[in-house]
């Protein structure tokens, strides 16, 4: 028996509406305000598979998309594990020490950069002394031996 590459794409309107407004870091109730329902809807809408073309639009143009974006973005499985088991801020799992709320473990990946340059450039200019005081030693013994 042969069988054909069958393509068989996995796309949810209502997730990938879920995605996009995530991405934006927008609330269901600023597109629930946005479209004149109440905030339960949009989550209703969120669960759909299917939604009507005018609502999409409307949708796409709230979350500054092509519609196509909504209709063709296919499910990956790897991203939504991803999505469904991250762990938030608050999470036990995901601080060190449960006892303390307050534990912060947060930092500036500029501020990071910035001290390892400092570093590198303070370990050139030591590096760069050794070399003139070992030129210097070099020269001494030269001259000794002339």
């Amino acid at each position: 028996m042969e069988t054909d590459n069958i393509d068989m794409k996995k796309i949810h309107h209502g997730h990938n509406i879920k995605r996009l407004r995530e991405a934006r870091g927008l609330k269901q109730e600023v597109i629930a305000d946005v479209l004149n329902m109440a905030q339960p809807s949009v989550a209703r809408l969120e669960q759909k598979e299917t939604i009507d073309d005018e609502t999409l639009q409307k949708l796409a143009s709230i979350l500054s998309v092509p519609i196509e974006i909504i209709k063709q973005l296919e499910e990956d499985p790897a991203a939504i594990y991803i999505e469904n088991n991250t762990f938030e801020s608050g999470s036990i799992v995901g601080n060190i020490n449960p006892v303390s709320e307050d534990f912060n473990n947060t930092y500036n990946p500029l501020e990071k950069i910035i001290e390892l340059a400092n570093e590198k450039a303070a370990l050139y200019e030591r590096m760069l002394e050794l070399e003139k005081e070992k030129i210097a030693w070099l020269e001494k013994m030269l001259n000794e031996k002339k």
